[in-house]
């Protein structure tokens, strides 16, 4: 079944950050830590395109149907996926691909670099027409992000990192602040919010839901929310670019067991995720831990059969 998202239903904030003519203004950062720079310039370029297609497809309507795991897929979803991918067949054909919205190719994990991407990440949130899916693209080299860009188009912010070359925001570097808050925001996934799984956490906390995991992460590394939890389980592409925006920015984040993440697995799944951003209490992944440790394991509802 195909439902019609129309040029009707309420409108996101104008969209102004979606020139591709206008990468080379945002990449004040220097990338000669790992010689990236021909790599995020394309990614940015491309990143900005897909941005771009966003805003004509929401204003023009948009098709929804339900994948066989219940989830929605849009057409925006299929053509932020189509721009991305041509760009990596294009200019580094010999990596790799990972995304959610095409079939795994095994042959990924014999490549040192792969472009780990969710071309939409908070489908439902667009849907709903909630301001906080992204689309997020990193590439990673032997298992760890090297390069990443989380693009939210309703907020006109382009997040960007390279590994050792510090956390960008529209082009500017990212400072973490000293500042500390000691009732602290934390986003959690938004199920867990709606069943009340982290009620004790609202005793040192302020929780909120999160409707896109990347968009959660960054908020995370640029310090407007403490951190973001959940045990549930995310995939590859969920996490690969937001890992390393917290990694660079000081930030601490790890899976809900505590370990850090590798990525380009054969089953690229992970059981939930802890990030903390930089400037939040020293024992706030920890407690989360140890909460996450309290709450075990429940049903992977993702894997769930309709």
């Amino acid at each position: 079944m195909v439902k019609r998202v129309g040029s009707t239903d309420r409108q996101m904030s104008p969209f102004r950050f979606a020139d591709p003519a206008r990468p080379a203004t945002l990449l004040n950062q220097r990338c000669e830590a790992f010689n990236m720079e021909r790599e995020l310039a394309t990614l940015v370029k491309s990143i900005l395109q897909a941005g771009a297609t966003v805003r004509e497809l929401i204003r023009g309507g948009f098709d929804v149907q339900t994948k066989s795991d219940r989830s929605p897929v849009t057409t925006v979803d299929h053509e932020v996926n189509r721009i991305l991918h041509e760009m990596q067949r294009r200019e580094f054909p010999e990596d790799g691909w990972l995304s959610e919205e095409s079939p795994d190719d095994p042959s990924r994990l014999t490549n040192r670099r792969v472009w780990i991407v969710d071309p939409i990440d908070g489908t439902k949130a667009l849907v709903n027409r909630i301001p906080e899916f992204c689309i997020s693209a990193a590439l990673v080299e032997r298992g760890a992000p090297v390069v990443a860009a989380i693009l939210n188009p309703s907020t006109d912010e382009l997040f960007t990192a390279v590994r050792g070359g510090g956390l960008f925001l529209n082009g500017t570097r990212v400072t973490p602040s000293s500042a500390h808050d000691f009732n602290p925001v934390i986003m959690v996934n938004a199920w867990e919010f709606r069943t009340d799984r982290w009620s004790t956490l609202a005793e040192t906390a302020r929780c909120r839901p999160m409707y896109s995991i990347a968009n959660a992460l960054a908020l995370v590394a640029v310090g407007r929310v403490q951190a973001t939890f959940t045990i549930e389980p995310e995939n590859e592409w969920d996490l690969a670019a937001g890992v390393l925006l917290i990694e660079e920015s000081g930030g601490a984040i790890s899976d809900a067991d505590g370990k850090p993440f590798a990525f380009n697995q054969p089953t690229p799944r992970f059981r939930g995720v802890i990030a903390v951003a930089a400037t939040a209490d020293k024992n706030l992944h920890a407690n989360l831990q140890a909460h996450a440790e309290r709450a075990g394991s429940k049903p992977d509802r993702k894997r769930a059969a309709p």
